[in-house]
């Protein structure tokens, strides 16, 4: 417990936006207090030894979107950031099977063995999308303005992304209005045949979402994670070595570095205002701590229907935190394995067992997934990302052993009569049954399993209904709708209390972007 009782600055939640405005704010000479709930560091992104010997990456399993300037600016890769390219994605099928690669030709080599016309248009296809992201990222580095009250700034930044948008020329810009509001499925029938293709490159446009691959608004979702990007290259996906726990170590370190104080198991049960100021924090345990400037990387809801008292807000803005989507809809599966997975349509070991294997053999098999969830059910047959860190890693488990990811659509948090113990069984056992069907080995080396269901998520994690965005990205939650209209750019009606999660702008995903912003945000207004 430090002895210090008034800091500049007090950031609340561990996550990784938290640190990174913790790191931000200490660099600029700020005196920094983060609070975390838990005993370990990380929110979503946190690695731990469940059993034995076995390091998961428990919640968040991929790297994709931390932003290059950030892992500059904080000096992560001195901290320990050690970032590894996942390399390929296979989808197993009944008797056959599909693998893409980073390698364009040979990716395109693999699909004409199931459709010439999809082995030509798929670099086409990636080009496209390529020049549609990096046409995309700017908005996703800018400040989002209020609409309501745009000054010259505000009116400058949305004349620039204008400009910006009309230079992609009509084709480009045909395509991006496309992917803001078509369904990921309408929009790849346009480009390819082959199903099992379509199906997996889709799944990205329904992870972490309330919506099937025919859902309209998915299409941006799956634009949204196509956008990954790892020390500067663009489309790549990858593992932190020491799971996605790391990346939040090395940006503490960072933070810590800086000048920042850290402490755990510090549960903020209130923020504390004086006429309409945030003035600090009180803990469950009754320690209060004084502060010029209060953060929370804690969900919308959360920091707002829960830590602040509602005389502070307005009304309307009470609502439309109320109104804001954040419903749970995914599942984890966290195995200790004997040995590898053997599937039938590619036995043996190879490097196929070291990128994401894929469980969406077609549209129709997502979309009944989907439709159990909208029932009150978890998915019968569910869509499955996999990734077996230890393949790459060999430190996340004992020698001869392996750990396995699997991220499940659908769970949803709403289900019929809520969760309990014998659903969340009957869930993991839906879900190594869907493994069972391509690897019928995987039930003989299964020697623990760890089942997180969306409550399971929300009560350990703190992610209201255990939502791993902190909210939909749905087109009406998004840039200056971001959490709340008015209050995109991380400012919030209480005076010196910001916002820094992945419930503002511009998302989620282990991006640091909303806790980079933030802090600007705040060292801007302080100046």
């Amino acid at each position: 417990m430090p002895v210090d009782r008034k800091y500049d600055a007090i950031v609340i939640g561990g996550g990784h936006n938290g640190l990174t405005t913790a790191a931000y704010l200490a660099r600029d000479g700020k005196k920094v207090l983060l609070l975390e709930r838990r005993h370990v560091l990380g929110g979503a992104a946190v690695t731990e030894e469940i059993f034995p010997g076995f390091k998961f990456s428990v919640c968040s399993y991929v790297v994709s979107l931390l932003k290059p300037n950030i892992i500059r600016d904080l000096q992560l890769s001195r901290f320990g950031l050690e970032l590894v390219p996942l390399e390929s994605t296979f989808t197993p099928l009944e008797g056959d099977y599909l693998i893409r690669c980073a390698d364009n030709d040979l990716t395109r080599q693999e699909l004409y063995r199931h459709s010439p016309n999809d082995a030509e248009a798929y670099n086409k296809f990636g080009q496209t999308m390529s020049q549609i992201g990096m046409a995309v990222r700017p908005i996703l580095n800018t400040m989002a303005p209020d609409p309501t009250k745009l000054g010259f700034s505000g009116a400058r930044t949305l004349m620039d992304l204008g400009r910006h948008f009309r230079s992609l020329g009509s084709d480009k810009f045909e395509q991006l209005a496309k992917l803001m509001t078509m369904s990921s499925a309408d929009f790849l029938d346009e480009w390819f045949e082959f199903e099992p293709l379509k199906a997996t490159m889709s799944a990205s446009g329904i992870i972490g979402t309330f919506m099937g691959p025919k859902s309209p608004g998915s299409a941006y979702v799956m634009l949204h994670h196509y956008m990954g990007e790892i020390d500067g290259v663009f489309r790549a996906w990858g593992f932190q070595r020491g799971g996605t726990g790391a990346v939040s170590m090395a940006i503490a370190r960072s933070a810590e570095h800086f000048g920042a104080t850290i402490m755990t198991e510090a549960d903020v049960s209130k923020i504390i205002t004086r006429n309409g100021h945030a003035t600090g924090v009180a803990l469950e345990n009754g320690d209060e701590f004084e502060a010029q400037v209060v953060v929370s990387g804690l969900d919308p809801k959360r920091t707002f229907l829960n830590l602040v008292d509602a005389s502070d807000l307005p009304e309307d803005f009470i609502q439309s935190v109320k109104n804001f989507r954040i419903r749970g809809s995914s599942g984890k599966v966290n195995l200790a394995l004997d040995g590898l997975p053997d599937f039938t349509c590619l036995p043996g070991d190879g490097p196929h067992l070291s990128g994401a294997i894929s469980i969406s053999p077609d549209f129709d098999y997502i979309e009944k997934a989907y439709d159990d969830a909208k029932h009150g059910s978890f998915s019968k047959r569910p869509y499955i990302d996999i990734v077996l860190p230890s393949v790459l890693d060999p430190d996340m488990s004992p020698p001869g052993k392996h750990v396995m990811s699997c991220f499940v659509q659908y769970a949803p948090y709403d289900i019929t009569g809520g969760w309990d113990d014998s659903k969340r069984e009957a869930f993991g056992d839906t879900v190594v049954n869907a493994l069972a069907r391509f690897a019928p080995n995987i039930k003989d080396i299964i020697l623990h399993r760890q089942v997180l269901t969306p409550w399971d998520i929300e009560n350990t994690f703190g992610l209201t209904e255990g939502n791993i965005f902190h909210g939909e990205l749905a087109l009406q939650q998004l840039f200056f709708l971001r959490p709340v209209v008015k209050w995109a750019d991380y400012r919030t009606p209480v005076r010196k209390l910001y916002q820094c999660g992945s419930g503002t702008h511009p998302g989620g995903g282990i991006t640091g972007a909303p806790g980079e912003m933030a802090a600007k945000k705040i060292l801007k207004e302080w100046r």
